[in-house]
C-alpha cells in the first residue's frame, strides 16, 4: 500500500502523536504477583500500602515490556482496577457501589455481582485515579502515557438512578454528568495527560436487535438516546486543551475472551463517525461480529483518526499479516490510509480475570501490531 504513495504523502503517513500507527486499548493480563496480593488485602494479610508497592513494581515492569515491543504508547495496563468501568464511576461523587442479584450475562459466561447506583448529585471533586496516572505519567520515560477511562454514557448505562431527579429527566442527568467529567479530564489533564481515551460499550444498543430492546426498556428512542450519548461525550470534553488528545473505544463486550453484543456500526455510523467531536475512534473489527467497513463512509473529518482493531485481544493465535493488511487496505477505500492505525480490538483484561492466553501471547499479539503498522506505514 504504501508503494503507491510519493514521498511526501509516505512522509505524512508518519505519526508523531496519539493515536499512533500501532496502538493499543489498555488494559493488560494481570500478573501473578498482582492477583497474590489483592487476595492477600482482601484477606486482611497485607496492608493497602504493601499492595500499593507490588501494584507499583509490577506496573513498572509491563510499560517497560510495552515498550520493549515496540510501542511508542504505555498503560499502567489498569492493574489497579477490578472493573473497567465501576472502579473509576463508584468514585465520582453521589455514587456508590453495591451488589446486585446477579452479574452481567456474557455470550454463555456470566460476571461476578457488582453495580453502582446514583444516590445523589452528580459530580467531580477528587478521585484516587488521579494518583493511579501521576505513577504512570512519573515511570513513562519516553513514551506517552494515556490514561483510560469509562465514557460518561456508562453511568447511564449501568448506573441504577436512584435520585427522583434523575429518574423524572434524563437531560438534568445528562448535564451533571457531563460536567463532572469535565472536571474530571481537566484534573487528568493538570497532572500531565496528554492522552486519554474513553471506553464504551453503551454505543452496541444500536446494533443488534437485542440492543434495541434495551433501548424500549430504558423508555426512550433509538434517535432520542442517540442524541443524549452524544451530547454527554461532547459535552464532557468541550473547551478541551489544544494538546490533549481525546480518543473513544466503541466495545461489545470483552469478559474472559466471551462477547456480550454484536453487529456492525451501521445503525448508529452518522453520529459515531460524523457526530463526536472525538479525535479518534478505536474500532472493533477482528470477527465477522463487526459488520464491514461501509459505515466508514460517514466520517466527513480528515483530522480523525480511525483506529482499527484488526488483531484479537480475545485469543493466542497470531493473525496472518497479509489478512490484516489486506483489511487495512480495504478500510483505505473509504477514509485516506493516512487516517488509520492499528491495535487489538480491546483490552486483554477488562476485568481482572483476564481473557484466555497466556502473558507471552499477550505481549507477541501487541509485537505484532507494531510490525504489521511499521510494514503498511513505512
Amino acid at each position: 500500500m504504501s508503494q503507491q504513495t510519493t514521498p511526501a504523502e509516505q512522509k505524512s503517513l508518519q505519526r508523531k502523536k496519539p493515536p499512533f500507527r500501532a496502538d493499543q486499548v489498555g488494559s493488560l493480563l494481570r500478573s501473578e504477583p498482582v492477583k497474590k496480593a489483592r487476595l492477600q488485602k482482601a484477606a486482611g494479610e497485607i496492608t493497602a500500602a504493601q499492595l500499593r508497592q507490588i501494584e507499583n513494581d509490577e506496573i513498572i515492569r509491563i510499560v517497560e515490556k510495552q515498550k520493549e515491543t515496540g510501542l511508542n504508547v504505555v498503560t499502567d495496563g489498569e492493574f489497579r482496577r477490578a472493573w473497567w468501568h465501576f472502579d473509576f464511576l463508584e468514585n465520582l461523587d453521589g455514587v456508590e457501589p453495591f451488589t446486585p442479584e446477579q452479574g452481567i450475562q456474557f455470550h454463555n459466561v456470566q460476571t461476578k455481582a457488582r453495580g453502582i447506583k446514583v444516590t445523589g448529585d452528580i459530580d467531580f471533586s477528587t478521585h484516587p485515579m488521579l494518583e493511579d496516572y501521576s505513577f504512570l505519567h512519573s515511570i513513562a520515560g519516553d513514551a506517552t502515557p494515556k490514561m483510560t477511562i469509562p465514557s460518561p454514557n456508562m453511568l447511564f448505562f449501568r448506573g441504577k438512578l436512584e435520585k427522583d431527579a434523575y429518574k423524572k429527566d434524563y437531560h438534568p442527568f445528562q448535564h451533571d454528568v457531563s460536567k463532572a467529567y469535565k472536571k474530571a479530564i481537566q484534573a487528568f489533564y493538570d497532572r500531565g495527560c496528554r492522552y486519554l481515551q474513553l471506553d464504551d460499550t453503551a454505543w452496541a444498543v444500536f446494533l443488534s436487535e437485542k440492543g434495541l430492546k434495551q433501548i424500549e426498556a430504558f423508555g426512550t428512542t433509538p434517535d432520542e438516546l442517540r442524541q443524549l450519548f452524544a451530547k454527554s461525550i461532547n459535552d464532557a470534553i468541550a473547551d478541551r486543551p489544544d494538546d490533549l488528545t481525546v480518543t473513544m473505544h466503541i466495545c461489545r463486550g470483552n469478559f474472559q475472551s466471551t462477547w456480550t453484543a454484536e453487529g456492525g456500526y451501521d445503525a448508529a455510523a452518522e453520529t459515531i463517525f460524523d457526530g463526536l467531536n472525538l479525535d479518534g475512534l478505536f474500532l472493533e473489527y477482528d470477527d465477522s461480529r463487526s459488520g464491514g467497513f461501509e459505515p466508514l463512509r460517514y466520517v466527513k473529518r480528515s483530522d480523525l483518526q480511525l483506529v482499527l482493531g484488526l488483531v484479537t485481544s480475545k485469543f493466542g493465535e497470531l493473525e496472518n499479516p497479509d489478512d490484516v493488511k489486506r483489511r487495512i487496505e480495504e478500510a483505505s477505500r473509504y477514509v485516506s490510509l493516512d487516517q488509520l492505525c492499528l491495535s487489538p480490538q480491546c483490552g486483554f483484561a477488562s476485568t481482572e480475570e483476564g481473557n484466555k492466553l497466556t502473558e507471552e501471547q499477550q505481549w507477541a499479539k501487541l509485537r505484532h501490531v507494531v510490525e504489521i503498522a511499521n510494514d503498511v506505514w513505512k
